[in-house]
């Protein structure tokens, strides 16, 4: 199992930019736990984490899973901050919206003799 665990966790690649922007969040997610006054040990029990993982978080780790992240913000009540993900897709709008092209309605057809085709 170590070994699996180790091969994925060296085969994820994060550029600087990402890496910069987990550690911002882990930052986040500690602040909101230190001005609620709870302990790591109390968020690693509530999230069903244990501690070494809540530090992973809180240090930005990129090797946690979504679902660990996902716990501690529910376990600090701020889980529906992790519905603001990719929530607002600007550039994915102005590439659809730029795409759409209003289709050209079908000639209406004539009828003959008062029967409808």
């Amino acid at each position: 199992m170590f070994i699996i665990s180790y091969i994925m966790k060296e085969s994820m690649r994060i550029l600087p930019k990402g890496k910069k922007i987990l550690l911002r969040v882990g930052e986040n997610i500690k602040l909101a736990r230190l001005r609620r006054k709870i302990t790591t040990e109390q968020i690693a029990e509530r999230a069903g984490i244990s501690r070494a993982t809540l530090w992973q978080i809180e240090k930005g780790t990129h090797t946690v899973t979504m679902g660990a992240y996902f716990q501690v913000l529910f376990a600090l009540g701020m889980e529906q901050d992790f519905l603001k993900l990719a929530a607002d897709d600007e550039l994915g709008r102005k590439l659809q919206d730029a795409g759409l092209v209003p289709k050209e309605r079908a000639p209406k057809k004539k009828m003959n003799n008062g029967n409808h085709n």
